[in-house]
C-alpha cells in the first residue's frame, strides 16, 4: 500500500514514531511531504527511509494521512485537489473534527485500514469563480470560503443572488458560505447551524450582521450563488478554507458546488453524531465532573 503523509509542526514526537512504526510493519510504502519531512528531521531528528519526497502535487497513493490538527487536514485537502486520494485525519491538535482519531485509536484504526475495515465519506467542496481574472491557487474550499471586510475596515455589504434571483444585501463584518463539513467550523462560531456532513446543503451565515434580522440560511448544493461587495477601501478579503486574496470592489464572484468530493476515511464504528458528543460535549453535565 501506498501511503502519503502530510503534517503539521505541531506535532508529538512519540505519537509521530508509533504512527511510523504501525506503517513500516505492515511493510507500507510511504510518501512524505518535503515540509513535513524537514521537519522531523530538523526538530525531532527523526529521518526514516521513505519510497519518495512529496516536492509538488505530482505524486500518487493509495491513501493520505494528515497527522495534526483540523487546519493541516485542510491543507491536505488542497494538496490533494482532485486526484481522488482518500484521506485519514490523525489528531495532534486540539478538537479536531476532520482529524478525530487519536493517539490511543491508531493500532485499531490501521488495523481495520489494512482488513478493509473502514467506510468512505464523500465530501463535499466549494468552487471560486471570479467574474474576470483567476483565482491563484487552488479555488477550492473543503470548509467555507469567506467574504470579509480588509482589516479594520468598515464594514462591506454584500449582495447576493441565488440562481441569479436577488436573495438580499448583507451589511456586515463579512459572509460566510460554508459546506456540511465546514458548518461545525467559521459558520458555527458565528451562530451557524451545524448540518450532518453527507447532506445535500450549503449553509450561508452572516458575520456581525448589522441588522438582527439577518439569519443563517440554509440552500440545497445545487444552488450557485452570485455575490458582488461594496466597501468603502477599495478592497476586500476573500478566504478559502484560511487562504486569504485581495479582491477589489466591485469583483462579481460565483461560488457553486465543485464537480468532485473530497474521500474522507472513516471508521465504521464511529459516525459523526459520537463526534458531536465528544467534541462538544453534548449531554456532559460540569457540575458533575
Amino acid at each position: 500500500m501506498k501511503i502519503a503523509i502530510f503534517g503539521s509542526k505541531h506535532q508529538k514526537k512519540e505519537q509521530v514514531e508509533k504512527l511510523f512504526g504501525i506503517l513500516f510493519d505492515n511493510n507500507t510504502e510511504i510518501y512524505l511531504h518535503e515540509k513535513f519531512y524537514n521537519y522531523l528531521k530538523d526538530v525531532f531528528n527523526l529521518q526514516y527511509d521513505v519510497a519518495d519526497i512529496i516536492a509538488n502535487d505530482v505524486f500518487d497513493a493509495d491513501l493520505a494521512i494528515s497527522i495534526g490538527g483540523d487546519g493541516t487536514f485542510l491543507r491536505t485537502a488542497s494538496i490533494i485537489g482532485k486526484k481522488n486520494i482518500p484521506v485519514l485525519g490523525i489528531n495532534a491538535g486540539r478538537l479536531g473534527f476532520l482529524a478525530d482519531v487519536g493517539e490511543k485509536d491508531l493500532e485499531d484504526t490501521f488495523a481495520d485500514i489494512f482488513s478493509g475495515n473502514y467506510r468512505i465519506e464523500h465530501r463535499s467542496q466549494l468552487q471560486l469563480s471570479p467574474e474576470h481574472g483567476a483565482c491563484h491557487g487552488f479555488n477550492y474550499a473543503l470548509n467555507e470560503i469567506a467574504i470579509l471586510k480588509q482589516d479594520t475596515a468598515s464594514m462591506i455589504t454584500v449582495h447576493a443572488h441565488i440562481n441569479g434571483e436577488y436573495l438580499t444585501s448583507y451589511e456586515a463584518d463579512g459572509l460566510i458560505i460554508a459546506t456540511p463539513t465546514g458548518s461545525t467550523a467559521y459558520s458555527l462560531s458565528v451562530g451557524g447551524p451545524v448540518i450532518e456532513p453527507t447532506a445535500a446543503n450549503f449553509v450561508i451565515t452572516s458575520v456581525a450582521p448589522h441588522s438582527l434580522s439577518n439569519r443563517p440560511l440554509v440552500v440545497t448544493d445545487d444552488c450557485v450563488l452570485t455575490i458582488d461587495v461594496e466597501c468603502r477601501n477599495r478592497n476586500f478579503l476573500v478566504s478559502l478554507d484560511g487562504r486569504s486574496g485581495i479582491f477589489g470592489a466591485g469583483a462579481k464572484l460565483t461560488i457553486k458546488k465543485a464537480d468532485f468530493t473530497l474521500r474522507v476515511i472513516k471508521r465504521k464504528g464511529n459516525t459523526f453524531y459520537d463526534t458531536l458528543r465528544n467534541k462538544l460535549m453534548w449531554g456532559v453535565d460540569p457540575r458533575q465532573s
